[in-house]
């Protein structure tokens, strides 16, 4: 937990240092979405679109792919498993879609951010999962101004509005993920797919063993072992 919030501290300060005329910074963004809440590091409202940024702050190597639903984290001889944070922040945008349907043409750019104190070893788009030290360069790669300034000031005071700061709420908040991925965990281990309940058989893939859903096409959930 204090990992996490170091690394969120840390990435709070490189967005510190974006231009405030151009960049409306939300931090720690809780907001309630059907019946569940979503928990964002990081929102930037800007002229070129909205910037969703999941921090994260692990030692070692992360290994992974942009399709799988885990990845491995290998510290030492030890490897232990993370939710595929790609697909956590999809989740994050589909919660800003849904509280911002109205404004159905705002360009939408997830970014996963690591610490240095982790090596990455991802198959994907080099500007979907990045180094805390690259996210300022990222955030500016893109200059195209698709939100005018009154537009930019709507959403951002939206989403302020909808943040949930009261304390128990956070907790609860906590307490429920928490139980969900022990949940999750405990099926995977009794191979049972935690997404529709089918069996989990080991595969053999282009990155080595997987667990893999029987219903596969109809459902492709897999985890690496």
């Amino acid at each position: 937990m204090l990992h996490g919030i170091i690394g969120e501290k840390t990435v709070t300060s490189f967005l510190s240092a974006l231009d405030p005329k151009k960049y409306l910074i939300i931090n720690d963004l809780m907001i309630e979405n059907e019946g569940k809440t979503s928990q964002i590091d990081h929102v930037v409202i800007s002229n070129y679109g909205v910037f969703v940024i999941e921090t994260k702050n692990y030692d070692g190597w992360i290994i992974g792919d942009e399709s799988s639903n885990y990845w491995t984290q290998v510290l030492y001889k030890r490897k232990e498993k993370l939710y595929n944070p790609i697909k956590q922040n999809y989740g994050h945008i589909m919660v800003l879609k849904n509280h911002l349907k109205e404004f159905p043409d705002i360009v939408y750019y997830p970014i996963v951010v690591f610490t240095k104190r982790s090596t990455l070893k991802i198959t994907t788009n080099k500007d979907v999962v990045i180094y805390n030290t690259d996210l300022k360069e990222t955030i500016k790669k893109q200059q195209n101004e698709v939100i005018p300034d009154n537009l930019k000031d709507i959403i951002y005071a939206r989403l302020n509005s909808l943040n949930i700061k009261e304390k128990n709420l956070r907790q609860k908040h906590v307490q429920v993920n928490m139980e969900r991925e022990e949940n999750t965990e405990n099926k995977i281990n009794n191979n049972v797919c935690p997404k529709c309940g089918g069996s989990l058989i080991l595969r053999n893939g282009k990155y080595g063993n997987f667990k893999g859903c029987s219903n596969f096409p109809n459902c492709k959930f897999t985890a690496k072992i």
